[in-house]
């Protein structure tokens, strides 16, 4: 089943193969976006599934909730549904999550490039979350902002921190 966002398909978690989120978790309203990298090299993309079942299984395991963030992109620029939009995401980082639309891109983009077709689907997920939630592009930042890592990876970060992604959301 793919549900459908504004001009993005999304796979939805039955179709990845989800495990059911825990009950719980803190409610949240979207003020931001955050842009956030697996830090993984994802290898084949056939691998984006089964790699966001191992991440839900390791959050899982966390004690967290669910997985952490709330829209995953493929290399191909697919979009996966991963945690509520009414609950705000996970880190294993010390920033407070509270308000922010979290976007994990497949891939490890210290290491590797980033794909167009990702680019693409990533500004995607924030043009859906910008028109959904009512926010201006202005609030979209970099994982790296928010706490000492160096994610979304130098690659990825590279297309925020010239104003590419955003003119992309507001194309």
């Amino acid at each position: 089943r793919l549900v459908n966002a504004t001009s993005a398909m999304l796979i939805c978690r039955d179709a990845w193969g989800a495990r059911p989120a825990r009950p719980g978790g803190p409610h949240h309203t979207i003020t931001r976006m955050t842009l956030h990298h697996e830090a993984v090299v994802l290898g084949d993309n056939r691998n984006a599934p089964e790699r966001l079942r191992k991440d839900q299984r390791y959050h899982l395991d966390k004690g967290w909730i669910d997985i952490a963030y709330h829209v995953a992109v493929d290399r191909n620029g697919n979009l996966y549904e991963l945690r509520s939009t009414e609950l705000a995401g996970d880190t294993a980082t010390d920033y407070d999550t509270t308000g922010h639309f979290l976007v994990l891109c497949e891939g490890d983009f210290d290491q590797e490039p980033v794909s167009e077709a990702q680019l693409h689907g990533t500004a995607q997920a924030f043009a859906w979350a910008a028109q959904n939630f009512h926010l201006k592009t202005d609030t979209l930042a970099g994982h790296r902002d928010f706490a000492q890592t160096s994610c979304p990876g130098k690659n990825l970060y590279a297309h925020l921190s010239s104003g590419d992604l955003k003119r992309r959301i507001d194309e």
